[in-house]
């Protein structure tokens, strides 16, 4: 079964297929996936890599963990499950009422 490891302090100039050829030299890796900034379009700084086996990412952790890859130092470890989130709320108008915000005019 597939380990899945956190990658944080990705440089910004790395890539999906370099940071798959890097973690190559501890094994097979099933996938690679930088995370990006959906407003900006670039690196979060941080990524996740599949290892095909336990033993394998425990070699690439081994490998990679304080290491430099790109000219930054990586992070390496299992990866945690995401943990749960209330829904987000507001949008233009946050989570003030329909009067303006003003909690204590009850005036229309």
């Amino acid at each position: 079964m597939a380990t899945k490891l956190y990658v944080g302090g990705v440089s910004y100039g790395t890539t999906e297929d370099g940071l798959r050829d890097a973690f190559a030299q501890a094994g097979n890796v099933a996938s690679a996936k930088i995370i990006i900034d959906k407003m900006t379009g670039r690196s979060r700084g941080f990524a996740f890599v599949e290892m095909a086996t336990e033993e394998e990412a425990k070699k690439a952790i081994d490998l990679w963990n304080g290491k430099e890859l790109d000219g930054r130092t990586l992070t390496v470890n299992e990866a945690r499950p995401m943990e749960e989130r209330a829904p987000r709320t507001g949008g233009f108008r946050g989570n003030r009422d329909f009067n303006g915000g003003n909690q204590g005019d009850n005036r229309w």
